[in-house]
């Protein structure tokens, strides 16, 4: 197994070559990555309405095909689901990524293309591995096995040979073979739709395996592996898989999860390397594992653009975005997306080469009172808080109270403690104090309590978001809460749950 795991390292470290050139050229990849997404789908409906043919530059392409939004998108899409071809890529399209994001409401449907799912998701993957060979010197990676989590998916209608389901899904069931003999579970369970029927086989299957890293949301990864520790009556995971080194990560930030992933892996601990990949594509990688900046994946047939937050109409080349700010993701992609608004907002924290933190979603802040709280801010803050009150918070969304009689209004926390904090008073005073250290206006408006009071603290009783989330069907697999909201519809459904 030594030799197999060192071959296969070196396979993967090839790669590291060509990553080199995107870092270095990244304008010119990115203009090349335009040209051959036009000339491909130049002669699909979208192509032809938009003169894909006549267009030669950036700016041509910025003038001739308007931003997008996904009800732009829903009904050539469903066309596609219905069986037509050559819509807004060439050919039919057998596979599509079922997402509604974290915010609920109808579902998108997200095209997943033969190019997409080669060219983007599965290098996104195998660049994850080489990226990880790259850092972790005598890595045993390929001695065990990945444990992955994943949805499920079905037919789009009984007699049609298109699927729909979550993107974990679609991947598991294209992966090459030896993709599929080197992961646990079983094909079988993991695709399992019943998330509590999946959970208990998972755990059977792969109480006995050599499990050597482990990929998916942490949220639902971290419920799989307290499940594991309560069979097992283990104390910590090291017990059950000695060889266990990472945890690959994406979906929703890392940082309120850190503690008790830490505190149940044991002494060994373990690494972490986080991923950001999407229904609509895969954006980016760790590449250096002391730092929490992601690289943009600039070579997997996805063309940027950026809009500034707070800066509507405003879009932006590679070349154009500065250090520092937020900018609203604007791609267009080999799965036949086009100027499209996906919803997730980013910051550079480098430009050679291009790197950057998620900084949370367009429709996921609070700004009732124009503070203009963003999640970035929120995650950064409850991390603060925890480390000074030794709390540990499992999972969370927030809220504003609008504005009473005498004109003020607060914002309200609803947080699942694993470890509640001594005095919740104090861890208040804290999220409080973190948030004005982080945010101006957010200080701004707190200033003498006139405008917007002090943060309220609700405790949830556990389960209450997972009840929550069961009741909407959304469990397991992509499913997210939302952790902030400019309104009080998710909030007040979920207080039913306390």
């Amino acid at each position: 197994m030594a030799l197999i795991n060192n071959i296969v390292s070196w396979v993967f470290k090839q790669r590291l070559h060509q990553m080199e050139l995107f870092t270095k050229y990244p304008h010119e990849v990115q203009e090349d990555v335009l040209r051959r997404l036009l000339k491909t789908a130049r002669d699909t409906e979208f192509g032809r309405k938009h003169g894909f043919a006549d267009i030669r530059t950036a700016d041509g392409f910025a003038g001739q095909v308007p931003v997008q939004d996904y009800e732009d998108f829903r009904e050539p899409v469903a066309r596609m689901m219905s069986g037509a071809s050559n819509v807004l890529w060439p050919g039919e399209v057998k596979w599509y990524a079922k997402s509604s994001g974290t915010t609920g409401g109808k579902s998108k449907f997200i095209p997943i293309t033969e190019e997409s799912m080669e060219e983007c998701h599965f290098k996104g993957g195998k660049d994850m591995i080489a990226l990880y060979c790259h850092n972790t010197e005598n890595t045993n990676l390929f001695t065990g096995k990945s444990l992955t989590l994943s949805g499920s998916h079905s037919l789009v209608s009984p007699d049609a040979d298109r699927h729909q389901g979550d993107l974990s899904a679609i991947i598991l069931q294209n992966l090459p073979l030896l993709a599929e003999w080197a992961r646990t579970p079983s094909i079988e369970t993991a695709l399992l739709s019943n998330w509590e029927e999946k959970l208990d086989k998972l755990v059977e299957e792969v109480r006995q395996e050599n499990v050597t890293s482990l990929a998916g949301v942490p949220s639902w990864i971290l419920r799989i592996l307290l499940r594991l520790l309560e069979r097992a009556r283990a104390n910590h995971v090291g017990e059950i898989w000695p060889n266990l080194e990472v945890f690959f990560h994406g979906g929703v930030n890392m940082a309120p999860y850190f503690d008790s992933f830490n505190r149940i892996m044991g002494p060994s601990g373990i690494r972490y390397m986080e991923t950001y990949n999407a229904s609509e594509g895969f954006f980016g990688l760790q590449d250096r594992l002391d730092h929490r900046e992601l690289l943009l994946m600039l070579d997997y047939g996805i063309y940027y653009e950026f809009e500034p937050v707070f800066e509507p109409g405003v879009v932006l080349p590679l070349s154009a975005v500065e250090l520092g700010k937020t900018y609203a993701l604007i791609i267009s992609t080999n799965g036949g997306l086009w100027r499209y608004r996906i919803g997730d907002t980013i910051r550079f924290t480098s430009l050679l080469p291009y790197r950057f933190t998620i900084t949370g979603r367009t429709k996921s802040f609070i700004n009732a009172f124009g503070e203009e709280l963003v999640v970035e801010n929120a995650e950064r803050a409850l991390e603060i808080s925890c480390k000074k009150s030794g709390a540990v918070v499992a999972e969370y969304t927030a809220a504003p109270v609008f504005q009473n009689a005498q004109g003020k209004g607060h914002h309200q926390w609803l947080i699942e403690f694993s470890t509640p904090p001594e005095n919740p008073i104090y861890f208040a005073e804290l999220l409080d104090n973190a948030l004005k250290a982080l945010n101006s206006d957010y200080e701004a408006k707190r200033a003498g309590n006139l405008l917007l009071g002090p943060p309220e603290i609700v405790s949830a009783s556990p389960q209450t978001f997972y009840r929550w989330m069961e009741k909407r069907n959304k469990l397991g697999g992509q499913h997210k809460v939302p952790r902030l909201c400019n309104n009080r519809e998710v909030m007040e459904e979920i207080l039913k749950y306390l």
